[in-house]
């Protein structure tokens, strides 16, 4: 049980990361000086909270997911493992490198009124919405190959 809740923390974590990327990008396109320390505040959190994410994830795919993935591969999901967790394992670091860019270009291409500055933000938003919203569809994939696999 304390293993699946661990497991829960890693999905929690990347879901607010993308939730908040959500909102970052909303803040982005109404950009002013009203909202620029909110801009700030949730970049960094976009990034604090996908690199959590990602410990949490690399812990347990090193730790647990060895036997998971036999389970998956024995079951009648092995595309399961096959397709989505060999994407899963390489787009994350594109998702991972963006977070952590992500407030670097907030605080380094000021300000944010400035069309080039906004775009440049709101792309990498965009990626990393895109990029965690199949990461959770492609967990709950995962999750239902092993589920499937248990099965026998």
């Amino acid at each position: 049980m304390l293993n699946q809740g661990f497991m829960m923390s890693h999905v929690l974590f990347g879901v607010l990361g993308i939730l908040c990327a959500v909102a970052l990008f909303m803040d982005v396109l109404n950009a002013g000086e009203k909202n620029y320390q909110r801009i700030k505040i949730l970049s960094l959190a976009v990034a604090v909270l996908i690199v959590i994410s990602f410990l949490i994830g690399g812990y347990w795919y090193v730790t647990y997911y060895g036997a998971e993935r036999d389970i998956i591969k024995a079951g009648a999901w092995p595309w399961a493992h096959n397709f989505f967790m060999e994407v899963k394992e390489h787009i994350f670091f594109a998702m991972l490198l963006l977070g952590i860019y992500l407030p670097i270009a907030v605080y380094k291409n000021t300000p944010l009124t400035n069309r080039k500055n906004k775009n440049l933000v709101l792309a990498i938003c965009a990626m990393i919405i895109l990029i965690g919203i199949f990461m959770e569809g492609a967990g709950g994939i995962i999750s239902k190959g092993v589920t499937i696999g248990l099965r026998g």
